[in-house]
């Protein structure tokens, strides 16, 4: 029997986890992570997954820690695999299994290596993105290809819409790839890594407007980083601006100025013309903290580009 440990987190830790018992992979240890309390957990849970199915695990805050390298090196898995796990896996777990580690990444490497590949994705205007299953080493999301599967990002998705579809490709791409891996028969593509950058995290900070983009530029980042995220924000003399969802228009009714970034109410709705002229419907914003209704933006909200 093909045995492994696995590291994992969210929905495409708790998908992938579900692939390998399918398959009949013999899983002697999971390694996840505590649920933050002050993070919006939105996602499945790994640890119930092992609950369930009597999988033993562990929650190391730090996994590269002689005790949790050894207790891995004993159990002399065929794989280690990883699973948006978020820490990084340093030499001594990935040499301990004998067929080699492999990490499931939310993007088509070698574009959008590191964190967040799918809201910097959405960021940068992209109409595709996916997931690779690659060689895990110690560099951060530069192994070997084994397999990618792509799905498409429409205009108006969210980034958790894009993560419900690279959850479930992630899941079609592992079973796809697994039988290949354990039957030995799997290639290895090397990356050129010449054709994509590395991203890091996101904070909160990241959210804030700048009213110097166009409207197609801030119609990505609101929808990269909406709900479950913090949102994109402004300061305003009437208290924060947060745009949760919009859409990109090609004509408004009117106001004074033509010349500023303006938010501004009319016919019942919320409207917002950009530095470059672009034109955007807010269909959900929040303003000091209260939702934003037409009937209460009383005068328009004029911002500096």
């Amino acid at each position: 029997m093909t045995r492994a440990v696995v590291f994992a987190y969210h929905n495409v830790g708790v998908r992938s986890l579900r692939v390998l018992l399918a398959q009949g992979i013999r899983i002697d240890l999971v390694v996840t992570h505590e649920d933050n309390p002050d993070e919006n957990i939105w996602f499945g849970s790994v640890a119930q997954v092992c609950r369930d199915c009597d999988i033993p695990y562990i929650t190391p805050a730090d996994p590269n820690v002689p005790e949790v390298e050894a207790r891995i090196a004993a159990l002399a898995p065929d794989f280690v695999f990883s699973f948006y796990y978020r820490h990084m896996l340093k030499a001594p777990i990935l040499a301990a299994p004998s067929r080699g580690a492999f990490n499931l990444h939310g993007s088509l490497l070698p574009q959008y290596r590191g964190r967040v590949p799918v809201n910097w994705a959405i960021i940068h205007g992209e109409t595709e993105t996916g997931v690779t299953l690659h060689v895990m080493n110690i560099k951060p999301d530069n192994g070997a290809i084994v397999d990618q599967l792509a799905v498409p990002i429409l205009p108006d998705d969210t980034a958790h819409d894009v993560f419900e579809k690279v959850a479930v490709a992630g899941e079609l791409c592992l079973h796809r790839a697994l039988p290949r891996l354990v039957a030995g028969t799997a290639t290895f593509t090397p990356q050129d890594l010449s054709q994509g950058g590395y991203f890091g995290g996101r904070k909160l900070e990241d959210g804030r407007i700048d009213w110097r983009q166009s409207a197609q530029q801030l119609h990505d980042l609101v929808r990269a980083v909406t709900h479950p995220y913090p949102g994109a924000f402004s300061d305003t003399p009437r208290g924060r601006l947060t745009l949760w969802r919009t859409r990109r228009i090609d004509a408004v009714p009117s106001t004074s100025d033509g010349g500023r970034v303006t938010l501004w109410a009319a016919d019942d709705k919320l409207w917002l013309r950009c530095a470059d002229g672009g034109l955007l419907r807010v269909l959900d914003a929040t303003l000091d903290g209260k939702p934003l209704k037409p009937d209460a933006l009383s005068a328009p909200l004029e911002f500096e580009s």
